[in-house]
């Protein structure tokens, strides 16, 4: 729960009349909330008169409140506190410690130790969106939700200020309003003045910082939940107002309740109910196999890629073995395979499921926005942290599509992350380490786009053995062309899934069109054959056009195949040899240009061959 304000200065208004009615209400108010917090009962519990008592023996100076409770004991007062947070809050802190008081049993000087009590506020009623909030929530009470990304140092903030004439030694106690708004040191002695004594000069207060009375004061930074976050808008951060304000909107938190984060789970309590249906789902002889098929049901086959995300889902046991070293329970897998074999549906399908998940696509990330960057605040100049991917996630899972386009700066950057569990940073004099106990299920394409088996394994994988070697179960998720597979996929009732998911749905979204031109309700066969048509006159067609030397796909793979073996023949490692005799030897004996050239520009990338000399010989470096 929070407040919302613009530190603008206040303006307050007074009868012209004396008379004390003002302060009648607010003594009706406070008596009041005092009588809530004695006479409020959950059964046969006087609720929050035992949390404050029990607080207060442990030395915890706050209550927390839940707002339905208050609506439930008086349906005014709640709503005064909602429109009129400020004062309200002052007087229930002030109830607090009159219950307080009056719950001590010791002597007098015992009771005026008690300190002050907080009140925390809690609701879950009413949720808003950062971008819901507008003007006339200023100074109301709100309960947003969202992320907390960055966080500020712990400062200690004056709630009164010590001031004292450096003439007369005269003391003035002054309260600092809320927010960031400051104090006003009066300019003017307030000692009253004698025949004898002379008027202070101007501006003779100082501030005598030991004896003012301080509190902890942490500024974070939110961002907007992604659940409220529109199609195709980027997520919002508080304060993100122009300069049309007079100051920048903030909320101040008189209430907050971590909803989610990394070691919930594991102190959870569950209700009676909950845990005996969590028996009898354990009974089910073939559970492991229920829970597998769960795995994006609309994506035929892949059942083993399908056990291995249950696995990830679940994870392991984190280990903390006697000599301190930790062993992550955590579990990591890779999907490496041809394009249109359903790898990205399945990340997104375990993104949804997850309760703490993000989903990313290696193209757009950087090492900085998977694990943490340090960020300059604009309004205090302070350096602060704000948390990537990885570190957002923790206690969950981390999709990442298109792992293999990732640039190798970038990928190296969660090496740590991922067997370490921690992200240590070391940037413009901040030394941490964050946790980052999160699960990585990634997606990649091979070398060449497709998975080729005329080549080794480690042909086909761009990877560096560190990273790969992070990976508990790495996936090779081929588009095998098998007619009897193929036909039984598309008898399902979900299509989803395989080489065919592509060209399959193109069909389907062919015939739809043409069913809509006509306004048809139903596809029919005739818009069916007329999908078919085009597709074969567009995608098949053009998937069996000659190459530029005139020959077909196959025909060129071939090529390619026996140059790169008389290359290699002919070549021993080591050794090297003009790129203008190598290319025209091979000419001559009938292989096409197109053929040689894509030959060399593969075995240069697999740095089996190495350009020198101006790209003028082709030296033999790798097997």
């Amino acid at each position: 729960m929070e407040t919302q304000g613009w530190d603008s200065g206040q303006v307050y208004v007074r009868s012209v009349f004396p008379g004390d009615s003002e302060s009648k209400t607010n003594a009706n108010i406070v008596q009041e909330l005092y009588d809530f917090i004695q006479n409020f009962r959950d059964g046969n519990l006087f609720l929050y008169r035992e949390q404050l008592r029990s607080n207060l023996s442990v030395g915890r100076a706050y209550l927390k409140v839940d707002l339905q409770d208050v609506t439930n004991y008086d349906a005014v007062i709640s709503q005064k506190i909602i429109n009129n947070p400020t004062e309200i809050l002052s007087m229930f802190e002030e109830a607090a410690y009159i219950s307080a008081k009056n719950m001590s049993i010791g002597s007098q000087q015992e009771q005026d130790s008690i300190p002050k009590i907080q009140i925390e506020l809690l609701s879950k009623d009413n949720i808003l969106s950062l971008r819901e909030l507008n003007s006339g929530h200023v100074s109301k009470l709100v309960c947003v939700s969202g992320l907390i990304i960055g966080a500020s140092t712990l400062s200690s903030k004056s709630t009164f200020v010590y001031l004292q004439c450096r003439n007369c030694k005269h003391v003035k106690i002054v309260p600092v309003a809320g927010g960031y708004s400051g104090v006003n040191i009066p300019r003017v002695c307030d000692k009253p003045l004698t025949q004898d004594s002379e008027r202070c000069p101007l501006d003779s207060y100082e501030i005598i910082p030991d004896k003012c009375i301080f509190v902890d004061q942490q500024t974070l930074k939110l961002q907007e939940s992604p659940d409220f976050i529109p199609v195709g808008e980027l997520p919002r951060h508080l304060g993100s107002t122009g300069a049309v304000a007079i100051r920048n909107p903030y909320l101040r938190i008189v209430g907050m309740e971590v909803l989610k984060s990394g070691n919930s789970s594991a102190s959870k309590t569950f209700s009676p109910e909950e845990e005996n249906e969590m028996l009898s789902i354990s009974r089910i002889p073939n559970i492991y196999q229920v829970f597998s098929d769960s795995i994006a049901p609309s994506i035929f086959g892949n059942s083993d890629i399908k056990k291995a995300i249950t696995c990830l889902l679940f994870g392991g046991s984190k280990k903390v073995l006697p000599d301190g070293m930790r062993i992550r329970g955590d579990i990591n897998v890779l999907l490496l395979g041809d394009p249109g074999t359903a790898k990205s549906q399945l990340l997104k399908f375990v993104e949804k499921v997850a309760p703490i998940s993000i989903y990313t696509s290696g193209k757009g990330s950087s090492a900085a926005g998977l694990t943490a960057s340090v960020i300059k605040d604009p309004t205090t100049r302070e350096l602060y942290l704000e948390g990537g991917a990885m570190v957002l996630a923790d206690g969950g899972v981390v999709c990442i599509d298109e792992f293999d386009k990732m640039r190798d700066e970038d990928r190296v950057a969660i090496h740590e992350a991922m067997e370490q569990q921690t992200i240590s940073i070391a940037k413009a004099g901040i030394t941490t380490v964050l946790n980052a106990r999160s699960s990585v299920l990634a997606a990649a394409n091979p070398v060449f786009g497709r998975y080729d088996d005329s080549k080794a394994p480690g042909d086909n994988i761009d990877f560096q053995t560190t990273i790969l070697s992070r990976f508990d179960c790495i996936f090779i998720v081929k588009d095998e062309h098998n007619e009897a597979r193929d036909r039984e996929m598309c008898s399902k009732a979900n299509p989803t899934g395989g080489g065919k998911i592509r060209q399959l749905e193109a069909v389907v979204r062919l015939s739809e069109s043409l069913a809509k031109i006509s306004l048809a309700p139903v596809c029919t066969v005739e818009h069916v054959e007329e999908a078919i048509r085009i597709f074969r006159v567009s995608t098949v067609d053009a998937a069996q056009s000659t190459t530029v030397d005139g020959i077909t796909r196959t025909e060129l793979v071939n090529e390619m195949r026996k140059i790169e073996t008389e290359i290699r023949r002919r070549l021993p490692v080591g050794s090297q040899l003009p790129v203008r005799v190598l290319k025209s030897d091979f000419i001559r004996q009938g292989y096409s240009q197109h053929a040689v050239d894509h030959t060399i520009f593969s075995l240069v990338r697999q740095d089996t061959l190495q350009y020198k000399n101006q790209r003028m010989l082709i030296q033999r470096v790798g097997s």
